[in-house]
């Protein structure tokens, strides 16, 4: 009889866990709603909605995504875009659309002040400049389908909510990126339990940068953007002060209505989450390292164990590939994503555990973070806590 030694007992935890997070996710997947379920035929009387967008550098982009926003079919919102410091060709872009679309206000902005966050400090100009009852928060990447804004404010009346996350669709351009895309929505699952957020005794909270529906009422109330101007995680900890100060809040499933290119390549992907990657672990060295290791032994461990172990050990480890096959192409599903990109979990796994612990030790190397050409200590950003 093959001994009881420590690759089992890892196998016989590493299932047991493996069990506990898919059942939670299958029920939690299933008890979120979904916005094509809510009528897309705006009320009587709509609540007047202004649109919030920062940009910087997006030339790439801007032009399709703003005239996303601007043929939207909800009639009655505003469309402001706060350009931030641009140094391509994002301003010109702005000004030339806003010359033929009286409803695109553009706000430049040409220095930061100190103690803010360049997207936070834009956000937060440009909620000052608006007048809707509700404000949307987007980013300037963002592709919206028509009746989405109809849909979301629908959907926030007949639930009486102050806040509300909608997820979209990631569309990656390589087979890998799309693997990292289910791999990442998975992880941010476990990690935050979107499903949780409604639930007003729960700790759970809920932001997505792609769209943040707030009501001004609340968003004023808990001090906007001023009160998380130093957190990389703006989207996330929007979400947290909201619920934190009593507001209702929920999410919504909505990739046939949003959709965002993430990143264009893996060098993108490394780059991009230096930003807050480790910010998302309260910037703790252990929660950081310990979230790397966990997803390496759940994950990708199991792989290796097919080779290196035999008998009920290598039987417990297939059990578990199978039922996180089944955990990933779950979740794919519900994204929009294809479901056999499931297959790559282990390698888009290992990969943002390297981000992990790479974006953790260069951020403590040089002291902070540097995002889009400005740089932030890590001591401002830890006095930032919410």
């Amino acid at each position: 009889m093959e001994p009881l030694g420590l690759s089992f007992w890892l196998a016989v935890g590493t299932l047991l866990f493996t069990i506990v997070a898919m059942i939670e996710l299958l029920i939690g997947n299933r008890s979120v709603d979904a916005l094509r379920d809510t009528s897309p035929v705006p009320g009587t009387s709509p609540k007047k909605v202004s649109i919030i967008v920062a940009a910087r550098n997006e030339q790439r982009n801007i032009r399709t995504a703003l005239q996303s926003l601007l043929d939207l079919k909800y009639p009655n919102y505003e469309l402001v875009v706060v350009d931030d410091r641009s140094e391509d060709a994002t301003g010109k872009i702005l000004d030339a659309m806003a010359v033929s679309n009286s409803r695109l206000n553009v706000i430049h902005i040409d220095n930061l002040p100190a103690g803010w966050l360049g997207k936070n400090h834009a956000l937060w100009a440009g909620s000052r400049q608006v007048t809707g009852d509700y404000l949307l928060f987007t980013d300037a990447d963002i592709i919206m389908e028509s009746t989405i804004v109809t849909r979301a404010v629908t959907y926030m009346e007949r639930n009486h909510l102050d806040h509300l996350a909608a997820t979209p669709s990631i569309q990656m351009p390589t087979t890998l990126l799309g693997m990292f895309g289910v791999s990442f929505m998975v992880i941010f699952a476990l990690f935050s339990r979107p499903w949780k957020a409604k639930d007003p005794k729960s700790r759970y909270h809920i932001g997505i940068g792609a769209f943040n529906m707030v009501r001004t009422e609340a968003y004023r109330n808990v001090g906007g953007h001023e009160t998380i101007r130093l957190r990389p995680d703006d989207d996330i900890k929007l979400g947290k002060i909201i619920k934190k100060n009593g507001f209702r809040q929920g999410v919504a499933y909505a990739p046939e209505f949003l959709a965002v290119e993430w990143y264009a390549s893996i060098t993108e992907v490394i780059k991009g989450l230096e930003k807050n990657a480790f910010s998302g672990t309260e910037y703790s060295i252990l929660m950081a390292v310990g979230g790397a290791a966990s997803q390496i032994v759940c994950s990708v461990w199991p792989f290796a164990a097919l080779f290196l172990t035999s008998g009920v050990t290598w039987g417990l480890n297939l059990a578990i590939i199978v039922l996180s096959l089944v955990l990933y192409t779950d979740c794919a599903r519900f994204h929009h994503s294809k479901t056999w990109y499931a297959i790559g979990y282990p390698f888009a796994t290992t990969l943002f555990a390297v981000i992990m612990i790479r974006t953790m030790i260069l951020n403590l190397v040089q002291g902070g973070i540097y995002w889009r050409g400005t740089f932030y200590s890590l001591k401002e950003l830890k006095a930032n806590k919410v």
